[in-house]
């Protein structure tokens, strides 16, 4: 039996640049699923709305319940203009912008209240993908590795460079996943202090020099010797990452470059040779940390089309929501640690 739907796959990373649509086809045949992208598009966000988003763990109850509900009718009404000149698709699946996460005390929120979402649209709509799980026990993320393994099987491993960077491979016939390090979220902040929105081509940290003392500490941070599954999340980083930034008085290109030296480290430590790796994400755009990473492998680095590097993570959150409308598992529990997968996502429909 042949299911086919379309679904909008809406989807805000830390690194926060703004919202990345992608408007799919999906057809599941037997145990085969397939996909065709129809439309993409993105939807940067404003300086308010920035700043909004990267202090709204700071604001009391009230006013975050009250943000949580206008950024979603704010989803909404984005999502209604993308859609103006297409068929309206079966669901919208929404990531949302995540502000909390700490799984160890099964705590992950994604801002974005799916319900304004769809009075918004008249669109039936599901969010809130991660809550489940860590009620499971789980991580609640990455939650990107079931479509890794079932879109994109033909690839050894999936790299995503993002706000963090995580990786994603089969071992043995089970999916293993898990945040390598951060990324953008960090080269972003430093960027930005040198008066830039964030590091274009890597040009800034191409011009300075690996500091070895930083980098050695940075190869320390205990996050490294945990075993999967782990995830990684601003909490974290500010916690763990920024005290040790803060002890070096080094100029910001240098900074830069050794957490390029250090992330290139990071990242190759977990992939098999003679392997081919699939990246996507924005980090895929700076070509001189690609260069670096080609420099530390031996593998076959595959680098697709813009559309697949940009929107990959909006494209799996569409799928997510395909696979939930289906009543079928969309979280692995190989990669979460939850005591079993699961099928996340609340479901919000105006009228049956």
């Amino acid at each position: 039996m042949t299911e086919r739907k379309t679904i909008l796959g809406i989807m805000s990373g830390t690194s926060l640049d703004g919202l990345d649509f992608a408007l799919c086809e999906f057809e599941k045949s037997d145990n085969n699923y397939l996909y065709k992208i129809i439309k993409t598009g993105f939807f940067k966000y404003d300086k308010k709305l920035k700043k909004q988003l990267e202090t709204a763990h700071k604001l009391n109850a009230y006013n975050f319940i009250k943000f949580h509900k206008e950024y979603g009718k704010y989803i909404g009404k984005k999502a209604t203009g993308f859609l103006k000149d297409v068929t309206k698709p079966d669901y919208i699946a929404s990531h949302g912008h995540t502000i909390f996460h700490k799984p160890e005390e099964q705590v992950t929120f994604q801002i974005g209240d799916g319900a304004f979402i769809t009075a918004e649209t008249g669109i039936p709509v599901i969010s809130d993908f991660r809550n489940l799980d860590t009620a499971l026990g789980g991580q609640g993320a990455p939650l990107v590795p079931i479509g890794d393994k079932l879109l994109f099987s033909e690839y050894d491993y999936c790299l995503n460079l993002g706000g963090f960077a995580n990786i994603s491979y089969d071992k043995e016939g089970v999916r293993m996943a898990f945040d390598v390090c951060p990324f953008n979220f960090i080269i972003n902040k430093f960027a930005q202090l040198s008066g830039k929105e964030y590091d274009k081509n890597g040009e800034l940290g191409k011009s300075g020099n690996v500091n070895e003392l930083l980098l050695n500490e940075l190869n320390r941070i205990d996050y490294y010797n945990l075993k999967s599954p782990k995830s990684l999340a601003r909490e974290y980083v500010e916690k763990f990452y920024l005290p040790v930034f803060n002890k070096y008085k080094i100029p910001i290109k240098d900074v830069i470059h050794t957490f390029y030296e250090h992330s290139a480290f990071q990242i190759n430590k977990f992939i098999a040779p003679d392997k081919n790796i699939l990246i996507t994400g924005g980090g895929t755009h700076n070509t001189f940390f690609i260069s670096l990473l080609k420099k530390k492998t031996e593998n076959e680095l595959i680098i697709p089309d813009n559309k697949l590097i940009d929107f990959k993570e909006a494209i799996i959150f569409a799928f997510l929501g395909f696979l939930r409308s289906m009543r079928k598992n969309n979280t692995l529990a190989s990669v979460t640690g939850a005591k079993n997968n699961s099928s996340g996502g609340n479901i919000f429909i105006t009228h049956i």
